[in-house]
C-alpha cells in the first residue's frame, strides 16, 4: 500500500464527499458516516475512528470538507477535550465512548474545579473511595460549563490522602444522570447561567469508570488542561455556526441554540476585538489620539498572540503533544480581552456601563467589560499561566516551601475531607 501524500488525500477525500455529502441528510446520519469513514478525525489511529495521517495530511483533508461546506464532527465544547483525554489515556472500552462524541450526541462537562481549591487544582478535595463494585464519590464541583445537560462528567477526585496532593488524585467518568449527582446553575453577573455548581453525595463508579490508572489523574487532568488551553486563541470563534441551505443546516443551527448556548458570551470575554475600529468611525472617536492609540495597542497585541497561536498549530502539524506554548497563547489571550475592554470603554465612554436596549450596540459593550474578567481566570488564572511559563519556558525553578510535598491530610485546607 502506498503511503499518503496531499494530491492522494485530496483525491480520496473529493471521492468519498461526492459519493456521501448531502445537506438534505440529518445531522446525526452525517457525523455517523463521517466518523465511519475516520475523515472526521482523520488524525487519530485507524482503530480509532481516524486515517492514521500525520497531522499535516489531516489539516489537507479538513480543508477538502471546508470546500464544499461540509459540516464537521462535534468539536466545540468540553467534549473535544473530554474525546482528546480519551483518546490519549481511556481505556478501549472507554474510547467507545468516543464516536457519540464526535456525532454530538453525548455532552460532556469538566469537574475539576471546587469552592475550597481556588486556583490550585490539585488542592482538591472531592473524595472517591473504594468498595467492593468501583468508588463511592462525595464532593462538590463548581464553575462546571454545561453541567444542566451534560450526560457525562470528567471527574478529578481524591484517592488518597496518605500521600503529597497531586500524587492522591484519580481521573474518573462520570454517568450525570446518576442519582447522587446534582447539578444546580449560577447566574454570571453578564447574566448569563452557563456555569453550574454539581453536589456528588454518595455516587456510585464502576471499576471501569477508572481513567488511566489510580494516583495518575493529575497526569490525565494535564492532557485535558493542555489542550484546553489550546483552544484559548479560538476563543472569539466559538458559538459561530456554518450556515447553508438544507436539513443538516437546520439542524446544526438547532445544535447550537442549545448545546452550544452556555458558550453564547465567549466571543464577548475575548474582548470582541472585532468591533472595535468599527466602533471607533460610527461614534467618530476614531479622531482622537488616544483613542487611536487604544486601538492599536489591542491590534499590535492581537497580531502577536495569532502569532503564538500559529505556532501553537504548527505544533500540532508536527505531531509535537501539547506543552507550555498553551500556557502562552492563553496568557496573551487574557492580554488581548482587557486591552480590548479599555479601548471600547474609551470609545463609549460612560455609555459603557448601561446594559440592555439604553446601551451602545443594544448592551452589548456593557457585556463584554464585564465578561472579559472571565478570561484570566477560567482554564487556570493568569498567575498559574505566569507560574508554567516561568517554569517550562524560562527554565526558572520552582516557588520555594508549599504544600507539594507533605501528605494532603496535612495540608490546611478551606474544605472538609479525612483527618
Amino acid at each position: 500500500m502506498s503511503t499518503p501524500n496531499e494530491e492522494s488525500v485530496r483525491y480520496e477525500v473529493r471521492a468519498w464527499l461526492d459519493e456521501n455529502w448531502n445537506p438534505e441528510l440529518g445531522l446525526a446520519e452525517w457525523r455517523q458516516r463521517l466518523v465511519a469513514s475516520g475523515w472526521g478525525c482523520p488524525a487519530w489511529p485507524q482503530a480509532w475512528y481516524g486515517r492514521g495521517l500525520s497531522p499535516g495530511l489531516a489539516a489537507v483533508a479538513e480543508e477538502e470538507l471546508r470546500r464544499v461546506g461540509a459540516v464537521s464532527v462535534a468539536q466545540f465544547g468540553v467534549r473535544l477535550l473530554a474525546a482528546a483525554t480519551l483518546l490519549e489515556h481511556g481505556s478501549d472500552a472507554q474510547k467507545k465512548l468516543l464516536p457519540r462524541i464526535l456525532t454530538g450526541e453525548d455532552t460532556w462537562c469538566q469537574l475539576f474545579s471546587e469552592p475550597g481549591s481556588g486556583s490550585d487544582l490539585a488542592g482538591l478535595s472531592t473524595r472517591a473511595t473504594p468498595d467492593d463494585d468501583g468508588w463511592i464519590v462525595n464532593g462538590q464541583k463548581v464553575w462546571t460549563t454545561s453541567a444542566q445537560h451534560a450526560d457525562y462528567g470528567m471527574l478529578l477526585a481524591r484517592t488518597d490522602w496518605d500521600v503529597p496532593k497531586h500524587r492522591g488524585l484519580s481521573y474518573f467518568v462520570l454517568d450525570m444522570h446518576q442519582p447522587g449527582v446534582v447539578v444546580r446553575p449560577l447566574r454570571q453577573m453578564n447574566g448569563y447561567a452557563s456555569f453550574n455548581e454539581v453536589f456528588m453525595t454518595d455516587a456510585r463508579l464502576r471499576k471501569d469508570s477508572l481513567v488511566g490508572k489510580v494516583g495518575e489523574g493529575w497526569k490525565v487532568a494535564l492532557t485535558t488542561l493542555a489542550h484546553e488551553r489550546r483552544l484559548a486563541d479560538s476563543m472569539r470563534n466559538w458559538g459561530r455556526v456554518e450556515r447553508g441551505q438544507g436539513r443538516i443546516y437546520d439542524e446544526l443551527q438547532a445544535e447550537h441554540a442549545t448545546v452550544m448556548e452556555p458558550y453564547k458570551w465567549y466571543p464577548q470575554r475575548a474582548g470582541r476585538v472585532d468591533l472595535l475600529m468599527d466602533r471607533a468611525r460610527s461614534t467618530g472617536r476614531i479622531d482622537d489620539p488616544v483613542v487611536r492609540q487604544e486601538i492599536a495597542k489591542v491590534l499590535m497585541l492581537e497580531r502577536a498572540t495569532e502569532w503564538t497561536a500559529q505556532r501553537a498549530r504548527a505544533a500540532r502539524t508536527l505531531g509535537q503533544p501539547p506543552g507550555a506554548e498553551g500556557s502562552l497563547g492563553k496568557l496573551a489571550a487574557s492580554h488581548v480581552a482587557r486591552a480590548a475592554a479599555r479601548a471600547h470603554a474609551a470609545i463609549s465612554g460612560a455609555d459603557s456601563m448601561l446594559a440592555g436596549e439604553d446601551g451602545p450596540v443594544n448592551g452589548l459593550i456593557a457585556e463584554i467589560l464585564i465578561s472579559v474578567p472571565a478570561c484570566s481566570i477560567a482554564g487556570g488564572t493568569d498567575e498559574i499561566q505566569r507560574n508554567i511559563i516561568a517554569e517550562r519556558v524560562l527554565g526558572l525553578p520552582k516557588e520555594p516551601g508549599g504544600d507539594a510535598e507533605i501528605p494532603f491530610r496535612d495540608v490546611r485546607r478551606n474544605s472538609t475531607g479525612p483527618t
